[in-house]
């Protein structure tokens, strides 16, 4: 008995080949690798920026002081 046409190439493409298994691993982990760089990117800037806020000797306008507070609470807690 025959198959119909297309049966053959449709059981093909669902079998996956270690060679693209080991693609999507190595994907996956460099997709981590980014995620946790720009996590810290992210964290530096922060720093940065809270760094600057205190270095000001001038009074600091009220929505400074707010965001001076929120960096230091987030970077506290994180």
């Amino acid at each position: 008995m025959k198959r119909p046409a297309g049966v053959k190439a449709a059981k093909a493409s669902g079998k996956k080949t270690v060679a693209e298994e080991n693609a999507m691993k190595e994907f996956h982990s460099m997709l981590s690798l980014k995620q946790q760089d720009l996590a810290v990117k992210d964290r530096m800037s922060k720093m940065r920026l809270l760094e600057s806020l205190i270095a000001k000797k001038d009074p600091l306008v009220e929505y400074v002081e707010a965001l001076k507070k929120k960096l230091v609470d987030e970077l506290m807690l994180s």
